[in-house]
Parts: C-alpha cells; sequence; structure tokens
C-alpha cells in the first residue's frame, strides 16, 4: 500500500510517501511562502523522484487542522481532490498530534503549540504510551495562560513542541518553572512521513462529507453569525 501524506497546516509544507512499514520520500520545507502555488509542484517531484505514479498512491492522509485558516484549507483541498479522482480512501489527523508524535521518546506529557493570536494557543495533551501517540486532554483553543494554570495542576514534566512555543516560553516558565521543557530545533517541525504512518490504519471518511477541524471560526465568518444570528 502507498501513502501519501500532505500537511500545509502551519508554515511547514510537508508531503510524504510511506508503505505499511517504510518512508520512501518526504518533501519538506518551513518558510513563510505560499502553499497554494507550492503544493501540486512539491507532490509532482516527490512522486517522479520516488519512480512512482500519482496513480500507484492508495491512501490520502492530511493533516486537517488546526492551524492557519488558508494553511488547512488548501491541504484538505488538494487531498479532496486526489481521493475523490483517484476513488482512494481518505484520512484526517490533527496537526497537534502529528506535531507531537516528533517526541516519542519523551517520558511525561506532551503539548504541542500553534499560536493563535492575542494570547490564544491552539493545544492539546499527548503521551506516547506502549509505542502509541494517546490522546490526552484534547485538542483546544485556549488562551496561553489558562492552559499552563491547567497543566500546573497535573504537576507532571511537560514538553512543550513547535516553533511557537518560544513566543509563549516566559509566561509558561513563570507557571510551571522546572516541570516545563521545550523541544529541540529539529523536534519542531512536523514529519509528513510520521504523518502517513499514523493514519495508515484508520478507516477512511466520506470525502464529500470531509472537512477541516479550525477549532474555532474564522474572524469573519463569527461576526457574519452574530449579525446574522446564524
Amino acid at each position: 500500500m502507498k501513502i501519501l501524506a500532505i500537511d500545509t497546516t502551519t508554515d511547514v509544507l510537508g508531503i510524504g510517501i510511506a508503505t505499511e512499514d517504510s518512508i520512501i520520500g518526504e518533501y519538506v520545507t518551513n518558510v513563510k511562502k505560499n502553499h497554494a502555488v507550492r503544493v501540486l509542484p512539491a507532490m509532482e517531484r516527490l512522486v517522479a523522484d520516488c519512480n512512482l505514479l500519482i496513480n500507484d498512491m492508495d491512501k490520502i492522509v492530511v493533516s486537517h487542522g488546526p492551524g492557519s485558516y488558508t494553511g488547512v484549507r488548501i491541504g484538505v483541498t488538494v487531498a479532496k481532490t486526489l481521493a475523490w479522482s483517484l476513488n482512494i480512501p481518505i484520512v484526517g489527523v490533527s496537526s497537534l498530534k502529528l506535531m507531537a508524535a516528533t517526541a516519542r521518546h519523551f517520558q511525561g506529557f506532551i503539548s504541542p503549540l500553534i499560536d493563535a493570536r492575542r494570547g490564544n494557543i491552539y493545544t492539546g495533551l499527548y503521551q506516547w504510551k506502549n509505542n502509541k501517540i494517546v490522546e490526552v486532554v484534547e485538542d483546544r483553543h485556549i488562551s496561553s495562560e489558562d492552559w499552563v494554570k491547567q497543566l500546573k495542576d497535573y504537576k507532571q514534566p511537560v514538553l512543550f513542541i513547535g516553533t511557537d512555543g518560544q513566543l509563549h516560553k516566559e509566561l509558561i516558565n513563570s507557571h510551571l518553572a522546572q516541570l516545563a521543557s521545550f523541544s529541540e530545533i529539529t523536534e519542531n517541525i512536523p514529519r509528513p512521513g510520521e504523518l502517513a504512518l499514523l493514519g495508515k490504519d484508520m478507516k477512511g471518511e466520506n470525502v464529500h462529507t470531509f472537512v477541516p477541524n479550525y477549532l474555532r471560526l474564522a474572524e469573519a465568518e463569527a461576526k457574519w453569525r452574530e449579525k446574522t444570528g446564524i
């Protein structure tokens, strides 16, 4: 089985191809460039470099949020289009779960973190158990201060992972002190090969009803709903 993985939820653009037990190839960049004009050429190049055709793919795994609204939409749209045109299964994996999966050898809790502006973050709490990444607290949109106060109650070591962790490092350290640690630079970039493996055993979803997981409404949509009462 050939699995194609797509991640465009943050500044990272990740395309991966894997089988059930091997990562064949990965394309990864971490730059502030438009994913919309880069994702298909990157995919085309990786597929060709792996001596494959796009028609060889048996499953699509996409990081379906949270993250950048535009980035999430790009990845999901490309994944849905491919899944429908190739008539193959599509599955979605949390971008936060993918980030947490990078810290495979950390023994405590893992809090992936994406900045959501105005003192808010997208986060959740994960832990590796029996060689599987397990969700301890479900993904959420929350103020960073409220989140670290909740984590303090656990009285357990927490690894914060993601490039946005540095934006909240001072606040985190002020509440958690020795309990907090931060991932290395190499751990902050989620791997699309890992994304493929996370989704390989997941049951395919209906391509027509498959939607992004934003965790909160875009500001414009929230204001529109407030105005219209819908």
